[in-house]
């Protein structure tokens, strides 16, 4: 399979003209690619050591804008630089630009060059050491999903967001001829994201008119993060250049199913599964059902790590495949979490709750600090609920909405031990924001139900 470039192939394809640009890109709050396009002669001369961003890149929402309430930067600070450090172990082609190759950076201190603490790949980066200290390595694996429409971003933008139509008229999920007619689109990104050197397995419809999914090898975490990240910038790319949108806009109408992003994850130890003991019914070991306690047990705190948004909240809902509760079933999709896999070396657990609109980073380095500590704190793993889970009324409920996640996030004294109070305020400030700028909106929705009536 083709895959990254090292620095020397870099140079070689930068000098034979076949590399023109480079696209040095930093990972935001929002999961979003930010960054400059390099010349790239300039790139491998001189900016492969670094380059500077300003430090609000952190400290934004989607629409760019400068809330305050932050400690790491603001107006008052003067909104500094951050240092944009290429991880030179992450340069790959980009066949969907010509000649184009990307770089992933890390965020550092301008003045200390230590990693920024609350940057999305330095807060993974904190739990993934703290699992090799343990032994062990997270091997995760993401599921993409999105809508296709018929128009381009730019037509549903002048058109007020207005009658959005999907590329297909039924429900697709797992239909060939349909999907068939979003070859255009699809076929092209499978080809561009393995050239590319992202390990794509497949892309099929999903349950919904329009609704696509595209599925990713498991990698180990940062690297599952990695391919997420620009499998999901890259969608949006090749659907704009052929003339269509692709939305992870988790509820984009509240009469269709929503769009998720599916967490499987396992820890693996000497290159062998550490999650599987073939004397288990299930070939659960001991391990894997502490970490699978602990998973479950703070839900409630980190999922505003899988639903950032207000939108986020309108997908949980009975009988649409989200899930409602925080407990695990054997192979149900009506489930929080999914035992997969079971009784085989591939035994895995998935998270069912995070929208397509999670950043990974974030997710799941929230995800592996609740499983450590389930495996510190030698959890019982409760039974499997059986059954329709979202009639189970004894199990413990998703917070219901960005306000309700919000507080379990900002008084989640497991999270702040993991990634530290000044990561925790951070994200807290950022949950609050999108709060209050929703609640300072008044919607169509109020407008058409109370404009005569009220």
């Amino acid at each position: 399979m083709p895959g990254t470039l090292s620095f020397e192939d870099l140079k070689a394809q930068v000098k034979d003209g076949t590399i023109d640009t480079v696209l040095v890109c930093a990972v935001d709050m929002q999961g979003r690619l930010m960054g400059k396009r390099f010349h790239a002669a300039n790139f491998v001369e001189h900016s492969h050591e670094e380059t500077h961003c300003c430090n609000y890149l952190l400290a934004t929402d989607l629409e760019m804008a400068t809330p305050d309430g932050y400690a790491s930067t603001s107006w008052r600070a003067g909104y500094g630089d951050y240092v944009m450090k290429p991880d030179l172990s992450t340069i790959r082609p980009v066949p969907w630009l010509a000649g184009t190759a990307m770089v992933l950076c890390d965020l550092l201190d301008h003045h200390t060059h230590e990693a920024v603490p609350h940057s999305p790949r330095a807060v993974l980066k904190k739990q993934v050491a703290r699992l090799e200290a343990m032994g062990f390595t997270a091997m995760m694996a993401t599921e993409l999903e999105f809508f296709l429409f018929e128009k381009s971003f730019d037509e549903i933008r002048k058109e007020g967001f207005r009658d959005l139509q999907p590329i297909s008229g039924y429900n697709e999920d797992y239909h060939i001829l349909q999907t068939t007619k979003e070859e255009a689109v699809m076929r092209p990104l499978r080809n561009c994201l393995y050239a590319a050197g992202i390990p794509v397995e497949n892309t099929k419809g999903e349950a919904e008119t329009g609704q696509e999914e595209l599925n990713i090898r498991y990698a180990p975490a940062l690297d599952c993060a990695d391919h997420h990240t620009i499998a999901k910038h890259a969608t949006k790319e090749i659907a704009w250049a052929h003339g269509r949108a692709a939305s992870f806009l988790p509820k984009w109408h509240h009469d269709k199913v929503g769009s998720s992003s599916h967490v499987h994850q396992s820890l693996w130890k000497d290159g062998k599964p550490a999650f599987f003991d073939g004397d288990d019914d299930l070939g659960m070991s001991e391990l894997m059902k502490h970490y699978m306690a602990g998973l479950i047990k703070y839900a409630p705190d980190y999922t505003w790590f899988l639903a950032p948004y207000v939108n986020s909240y309108k997908r949980f809902s009975k009988g649409t495949f989200a899930p409602t509760k925080t407990v695990w079933s054997v192979d149900n999709r009506t489930a929080g979490f999914r035992l997969c896999g079971d009784g085989t070396k591939g035994v895995r657990v998935e998270c069912r709750i995070g929208g397509s609109d999670l950043n990974p980073y974030l997710a799941q380095a929230a995800m592996l600090a609740a499983g450590i500590k389930g495996i510190e704190d030698e959890m019982e793993l409760a039974p499997p609920t059986k059954g329709d889970v979202y009639d189970a009324e004894k199990a413990p409920d998703v917070p219901r909405t960005l306000r309700a996640a919000t507080e379990t996030l900002r008084a989640s004294e497991m999270l702040r031990a993991a990634m530290g109070d000044d990561v925790i305020d951070h994200y807290t400030r950022c949950a609050e924001w999108e709060q209050e700028e929703f609640d300072r909106v008044v919607t169509d929705w109020e407008i058409a139900r109370g404009f005569e009536r009220a």
